[in-house]
């Protein structure tokens, strides 16, 4: 079984063949074919190959299984006794991807 490290938006994940992962949003649409270039550690059993940054040739091919948005949270601003407050809240949006390969 194939493992690897990638790097997308800005963190690292590990992943391996048939997985499920929730990354930042990446451009496509559902159904699409999305490639990883920047992989930083590719294991298979009894050999591990570590990048230099990255792993040359090394790629993880994925499909957009969806689009979404997370939960929403809430922002909450306050300053003691000037009677400031504010409240907003965020949801940010992610991409929900199922690894096909690691080559």
């Amino acid at each position: 079984m194939k493992i690897a490290v990638i790097k997308t938006g800005g963190k690292q994940y590990t992943v391996a063949e048939k997985t499920r992962l929730k990354v930042e949003k990446l451009p496509g649409a559902e159904g699409q074919k999305v490639e990883f270039d920047e992989v930083l550690l590719v294991a298979d059993g009894e050999t591990v190959t570590v990048g230099a940054p990255t792993v040359s040739g090394a790629k993880v091919i994925g499909t957009i299984v969806k689009q979404a948005r997370a939960p929403k949270i809430d922002v909450v601003k306050y300053k003691a006794k000037i009677r400031y407050h504010k409240k907003t809240g965020h949801r940010q949006r992610y991409t929900e991807v199922t690894v096909d390969s690691i080559a």
